[in-house]
């Protein structure tokens, strides 16, 4: 059976699909072929389920729930920060009256932005270009996800908010949930079972041999050093990656559940995990 693994082009997904990726974590009889595209092109391809297993925003997997079912591994969670928000050094103080670039409307980070306010007004750039807007002046501030909450104030921006540290207040200590790996529902239990062990293994490979997984990451990480991608990797590939926990899972659903209570999605999530 060919499968397609989508995920973004970012450190973090390659330390956790390097198991696989490389061989050091045999396929079981799948023939996979890994897919690499933004978060937001991902989260668009879902709605076509143009792909049997990929990684999506959970603010888009809120609209996806009939097609795709969460694997139990794979989330990348902010425990304690996340999503920056950023502005020139001599840039707005708040969001009061500020134009913000966001890296998408289903992003977790935009629905994050939304419930810290509602009323801000936004501009959707790709998130590689948002900090060069922010400096241009085109926007006040901007919203960084992947490296860019990590090399920000080296690129001459200030913190604004960190919508982790945020949700972290809100919720009395939940981690963010920003993304997660779903698979497609008709692929059937026992392939999905078979699949979420090698997306599980993958993960623990990479945990378990760091270094060379590291190595391999820094091919994705736009400019960052191997100390900053390890930085990087570890805050997104941990134990809560390995496995939710009762505390990831909750994050999820109170997340998604203050975004339903907001007028943020338009229908209560059932949130289902594969087994």
């Amino acid at each position: 059976m060919k499968i397609h693994i989508a995920h973004s082009p970012d450190s973090d997904d390659a330390f956790m699909f390097y198991g696989l990726a490389s061989g050091r974590v045999p396929s079981n009889g799948f023939e996979l072929e890994h897919v690499l595209a933004d978060i937001e092109t991902l989260n668009r391809a879902a709605f076509d389920a143009t792909y049997e297993i990929t990684a999506v925003s959970f603010h888009a997997y809120a609209h996806l729930t009939d097609r795709y079912i969460l694997l139990p591994h794979g989330a990348s969670m902010g425990d304690r920060y996340g999503p920056v928000v950023v502005a020139r050094q001599d840039g707005p103080a708040s969001l009061e009256g500020v134009r913000v670039a966001v890296p998408g409307e289903l992003t977790t980070a935009f629905l994050a932005l939304r419930l810290f306010d509602p009323t801000v007004e936004h501009l959707v750039v790709p998130f590689d270009q948002i900090q060069e807007k922010v400096h241009s002046g085109e926007v006040a501030a901007g919203l960084l996800i992947h490296e860019g909450q990590l090399t920000y104030a080296d690129e001459g921006l200030k913190k604004i908010v960190d919508l982790g540290e945020w949700w972290a207040h809100r919720t009395g200590g939940l981690p963010l949930p920003l993304g997660g790996n779903v698979i497609r529902r008709d692929l059937g239990a026992p392939a999905i079972s078979a699949l979420s062990r090698l997306l599980h293994d993958s993960i623990a490979y990479g945990l378990a041999n760091r270094d060379e997984a590291v190595k391999h990451a820094m091919q994705f990480g736009r400019g960052l050093d191997r100390e900053r991608t390890d930085r990087f990797v570890g805050m997104y590939v941990n134990d809560l990656t390995l496995d939710y926990g009762e505390r990831g899972r909750q994050a999820v659903r109170r997340l998604l559940g203050d975004a339903q209570a907001a007028g943020l999605l338009p229908k209560a999530v059932n949130v289902e995990f594969a087994v």
